[in-house]
């Protein structure tokens, strides 16, 4: 017990010295530098330098296609088995675990983002985009720390199902499929060294602050008028995501492949980590869309209601549970004779 409060002590005075608050400026856009923190914090764990991270396949942990396709497979186990053990249950309520479970990630995803920017704002800036997104040195080997982090907080997002599943809400196809092919996403990209992967990653973190404060505020209690921008933001995400994957997919191969033909010359990434790359960014893309107009546009809460009981376009299970509860609680007034309002 002494030699942890020794290291938690020596820790803090670690972070006290690391302190480096300077006017804003191209390099140090937050005015407080960043990366001296996250390095001593990294440092003390891992016992080398962030920027010193190299994955290597095998060694890293959840490092090999063996480590993560079996996180991805019991996590579908312990969803769909524990849908089965459940049934005979009352469900719990676990509001203050699922508080703090969105409060966490709200904050580490806001870090995340936060270091991101503070290296690719002067990166983009002095180099420029191109260089950034298909460069190794501009945006792949300065960051593999917080790829790798990032790539770990998709297991932690895991546990939106387990909350779904002890709260006995609907498992629904398209909330299964987007965790685990996210977290499968991730890692193509982490071994596959792509350096436009932040493009996706910056804008699902910013995303994922939004989301989980809704989901935060939400499970307090509290109502927000800006729900419907989660989805909208979400969308916005993955058409900007496609342009740059596409677009560093093309001048990878056709420069590879066929140089005859336009290009902007070669871009860094495995061939398998691009085709991964597009394949599931388009699928989210699709399915996102019919999730808006279903939900929003088409018929209002009454198609909401049936899309989410029938598995055919919920996103989230917080979403998935929003809805249901209001369709639920609206008809429940109807029939009542009288019109009630229900909290988000």
């Amino acid at each position: 017990m002494a030699s942890v409060i020794e290291s938690a002590t020596q820790l803090a005075t670690d972070l006290v010295k690391a302190i480096d608050i300077q006017a804003p400026s191209l390099d140090r856009p937050f005015g407080l530098h960043l990366w001296p923190l996250f390095d001593t914090v990294w440092t003390r764990f891992a016992g080398y330098p962030a920027r010193e991270m190299v994955f290597k396949y095998g060694e890293t942990p959840i490092g090999t296609m063996r480590e993560a396709g079996g996180l991805i497979i019991a996590y579908y186990l312990i969803i769909f088995g524990g849908r089965e053990i459940m049934r005979p249950f009352k469900p719990f309520k676990l509001n203050g675990l699922f508080q703090i479970h969105n409060l966490m990630l709200t904050l580490i995803s806001g870090s995340l983002l936060l270091l991101f920017l503070e290296h690719l704002i002067p990166e983009v800036w002095r180099n420029g985009l191109l260089h950034g997104i298909c460069s190794i040195e501009g945006g792949w080997q300065p960051l593999v720390a917080l790829y790798y982090l990032n790539y770990l907080t998709k297991f932690v997002e895991l546990l939106d199902t387990v909350f779904l599943v002890v709260k006995k809400k609907p498992l629904t196809f398209l909330h299964c499929y987007h965790h685990g092919a996210t977290a499968l996403l991730c890692y193509t990209q982490l071994i596959g060294s792509t350096s436009v992967s932040w493009v996706p990653i910056t804008l699902n973190l910013f995303v994922h602050v939004v989301m989980y404060w809704y989901y935060f505020q939400s499970a307090r209690g509290i109502r927000v008028w800006w729900k419907q921008w989660i989805t909208r933001l979400q969308i916005i995400q993955f058409v900007i995501d496609l342009g740059f994957v596409y677009f560093a997919s093309y001048t990878y191969f056709t420069s590879t492949y066929w140089p005859w033909m336009p290009n902007a010359g070669s871009c860094a990434g495995e061939e398998y980590a691009a085709f991964s790359g597009m394949g599931i960014l388009s699928s989210y893309l699709f399915l996102f869309i019919s999730f808006y107009f279903s939900t929003y546009k088409k018929g209002g809460k009454t198609a909401a209601n049936k899309a989410v009981t029938s598995g055919d376009i919920s996103i989230d299970p917080k979403f998935t549970e929003s809805v249901i509860d209001s369709v639920k609680a609206n008809g429940a007034a109807k029939k009542n004779g009288s019109v009630r309002s229900r909290r988000a």
